[in-house]
């Protein structure tokens, strides 16, 4: 647990620095460039943890990356240690590049809510605050529409048993985050959180839409 000790600490950290709106940024955290990807389509979700969603999107058949950053908030090129301080209005996030010929944003959607818990506010699991709220990100009229009409479909058919509380917000801007944060699961196995929390997630998962999977997942 963590990422959900280390809440806790930068929370009471920033706390005793006092309530101003942190500094924005310079220079981007990140150096991730994407442009081998323009013929792609690319898709933005935050459900928490992007430890454990990069993770969940990655698995999928037709997507070809997924990166780690920060969205739906106000702060210019934000770092960790200020979104973790719930001051920038920024989300964890992730940016789906995918193939559409072999998987839809209709198929991602679906993934989104199949994947997480869109019923508990600025929670979800262990980790708490504005930074892990439930958020569907649109670029356009069409995927705008896509997301309204598949959260009334869910609420109409009582499929989670309580409202679903997930924001839909244009997507302004997309930060990407630290290095460090990119594929953390694979690079750190057998981290307390990733055993504890981001496996036991994707393993749920699995099991609601392993006919999405890609027929070389390991997991």
């Amino acid at each position: 647990m963590k990422k959900y000790i280390l809440t806790l600490l930068i929370l009471c950290l920033s706390c005793e620095i006092g309530s101003s709106k942190p500094f924005d940024n310079l220079e981007p955290v990140s150096n991730i460039s994407n442009q081998d990807y323009q013929s792609m389509s690319k898709a933005y979700f935050a459900s928490g943890c992007f430890w454990c969603v990069e993770t969940i999107y990655e698995s999928l058949d037709g997507v070809i990356e997924v990166y780690s950053g920060y969205a739906g908030g106000s702060t210019v090129n934000p770092n960790y240690y200020q979104v973790m301080s719930g001051k920038t209005g920024h989300a964890e996030a992730i940016e789906i590049i995918y193939d559409n010929n072999i998987i839809s944003f209709d198929t991602l959607l679906r993934v989104f809510f199949d994947s997480h818990d869109p019923t508990t506010p600025n929670r979800q699991g262990p980790d708490f605050g504005t930074q892990y709220r439930s958020i569907a990100f649109y670029r356009n009229i069409n995927e705008r529409n896509k997301i309204i009409n598949y959260i009334n479909l869910l609420s109409t058919n009582s499929i989670f048993g309580k409202n679903i509380i997930t924001e839909i917000k244009e997507l302004n801007k997309f930060y990407y985050a630290e290095d460090y944060h990119q594929d953390y699961e694979r690079k750190n196995p057998y981290s307390s959180y990733i055993q504890n929390v981001s496996i036991p997630r994707f393993n749920n998962f699995k099991q609601k839409v392993s006919n999405y999977l890609k027929i070389n997942d390991d997991h």
